[in-house]
């Protein structure tokens, strides 16, 4: 039983030292997705295991899913949705300005309809609508 107990901390210590970018990226409901469908499997040690390999696999995707990215990305092209030219990097952790910058709502088809999306020097991006940061880069 101990070294399953060494293997769970492993990777629970693994998931919460995942880097900023990446829990930006998709950690907390890939977090979430994962524990619940650990706990429907394997009860409560199925839901660590589940919460912490789903962080991860959450933080590879993104908010919104690798294979939905370009569909999303034909759907803000088809919008003619102006671009807002920021004068420094576009990068994820930016707050953008609180002034200029229009933002859409995500179509919940997409799963992120908690984010707003725009367009920043060309660029598709997923914006937190409380604090304006940029949370994903849609490529």
């Amino acid at each position: 039983m101990t070294g399953r107990m060494n293997v769970l901390a492993g990777v629970l210590v693994a998931g919460l030292l995942a880097p900023t970018a990446v829990y930006a990226q998709g950690v907390v409901g890939g977090a979430s997705n994962g524990a619940e469908q650990g706990n429907k499997k394997a009860g409560p040690i199925g839901a660590v295991v589940g919460g912490a390999v789903g962080a991860v696999t959450g933080g590879v995707n993104g908010l919104i899913g690798i294979e939905q990215r370009p569909r999303f990305r034909e759907y803000v092209i088809a919008q003619h949705r102006p671009s807002f030219e920021y004068q420094n990097d576009v990068a994820v952790g930016v707050v953008l300005p609180d002034q200029g910058v229009e933002y859409y709502e995500v179509p919940s088809e997409y799963g992120a309809s908690q984010y707003r999306y725009t367009v920043v020097d060309d660029q598709v991006v997923l914006v937190d609508p409380t604090t304006r940061r940029i949370v994903e880069i849609v490529q």
